[in-house]
């Protein structure tokens, strides 16, 4: 049965602990509403803004009553209540962005493994701001480009973006585009910027590069040179750091065989050739075409690795051997049941995995548990600093190990 409808209606509140997704958690009248624009222990009036008539609503903090301690003025003018959705939490500082992410980590790992797990969020250099080398933005009905609102298809015009690296979206924005047309930004590792613009005509989408088109980024020790608008960490130093923690936890042996699931270019597998060495063997398995290709050129001089352009549910079907050691850095939404009980029926002595979602990567860690896998490390970075995302490695291996 339907609830009331409180879009619109002021709410004056107590807020909550955190939760998944950008937003604190606070109770009216026996519903649940999640405020975004506040901060745990803040009292606030905040004004609904969806309500589907079930136990939750979605409300914007519009005014601050009582404030913590950690509330910061937001270094973005549109990082506010009705303006840009692209930041969650440009009102706390720093630390305490990256102390929110930890709860909500440990919050997820408890919730979905039972897992009691202390979590740090470890900053990554270069600061908060000026990180983002990859922005998607839309023209609006005037053909401004912008960035949409939360949770909405409305247009918010930008003149700069203070998280983007230097340089990345200012041409961008400084002309004017077809209404709906959607621009892709990319700046690599030697500060080029690729641009090509994304639009529907005549039914059809059609992607047009405007400048650049081949990207060069730098880690693991490489040169990597691939399509601009592909697969690549967006912050900067994120690439190297997660490599230098799959190399670290990977610890394949000279000769042994690897997986690299959802291999993307190729950057982990570059790590894994390197530990396995000429009479070794890596697997690499990528389902987007355009992603192998470019992995196949870059690793070209490392024979060891084999690639599989397919999706990782369907190769694992016929993959054969015992691999010492997998890495799967999956998407958003995790690798899955499916997925996680094929990796662990092939028996490997250690399973790395890249995540960028606490929820699926805590889903799938019980996953692993259930087929006689555990929790032994994990690490989180703060690879994307006022949103709500954190990235995780964590390291599992068989549950008997050691007893």
């Amino acid at each position: 049965m339907s609830g009331p409808d409180w879009t619109g209606r002021v709410l004056e509140l107590e807020v909550g602990p955190v939760a998944h997704g950008g937003h604190c958690v606070a109770r009216a009248e026996g519903r649940v509403v999640f405020v975004r624009h506040a901060l745990p222990g803040e009292r606030v009036r905040a004004a609904v803004t969806e309500d589907k008539g079930g136990s939750f609503c979605r409300a914007d903090a519009v005014e601050v009553l009582l404030a913590a301690p950690e509330r910061v003025e937001p270094p973005c003018p549109l990082a506010v209540p009705g303006q840009c959705g692209g930041c969650d939490w440009q009102h706390a500082a720093p630390a305490f962005q990256r102390e929110l992410k930890a709860r909500v980590v440990a919050e997820q790992l408890q919730r979905l493994a039972g897992l009691d797990w202390a979590v740090e969020v470890e900053a990554l250099p270069g600061g908060v701001l000026g990180w983002r080398s990859r922005v998607r933005l839309v023209a609006g009905p005037d053909g401004r480009a912008g960035l949409r609102a939360h949770r909405s298809h409305r247009v918010v015009a930008v003149g700069k973006c203070p998280i983007a690296v230097p340089g990345a979206v200012e041409q961008a924005v400084e002309r004017r585009w077809r209404p709906g047309t959607e621009i892709e930004v990319t700046s690599d590792g030697d500060g080029r910027v690729h641009t090509r613009e994304l639009a529907t005509v005549r039914g059809k989408r059609r992607a047009r590069q405007l400048t650049g088109g081949e990207a060069v980024q730098h880690a693991a020790g490489r040169d990597w040179r691939l399509q601009a608008h592909g697969f690549w960490q967006v912050h900067p130093a994120a690439a190297d750091t997660f490599a230098a923690v799959v190399r670290e936890w990977a610890a394949a042996s000279p000769g042994a065989l690897a997986w690299d699931l959802y291999a993307g270019v190729g950057l982990f597998a570059s790590v894994l050739a390197g530990q396995v060495g000429a009479t070794g063997h890596v697997v690499a398995v990528e389902s987007g075409r355009r992603a192998v290709r470019d992995g196949e050129r870059n690793l070209a001089d490392l024979p060891q690795v084999s690639w599989r352009a397919d999706r990782t549910e369907r190769v694992l079907q016929s993959l054969s051997g015992q691999p010492e050691v997998v890495v799967l850095d999956p998407p958003r939404s995790g690798a899955g049941r499916e997925v996680v009980e094929a990796v662990a029926a092939a028996s490997p002595a250690r399973v790395v995995y890249v995540a960028c979602d606490p929820a699926a990567l805590a889903r799938d860690v019980a996953f692993f548990g259930a087929a006689g896998y555990r929790l032994e490390r994990l690490r989180a970075f703060d690879a994307f600093p006022m949103t709500h995302h954190v990235e995780c490695v964590a390291l599992l291996e068989p549950a008997g190990k050691g007893a």
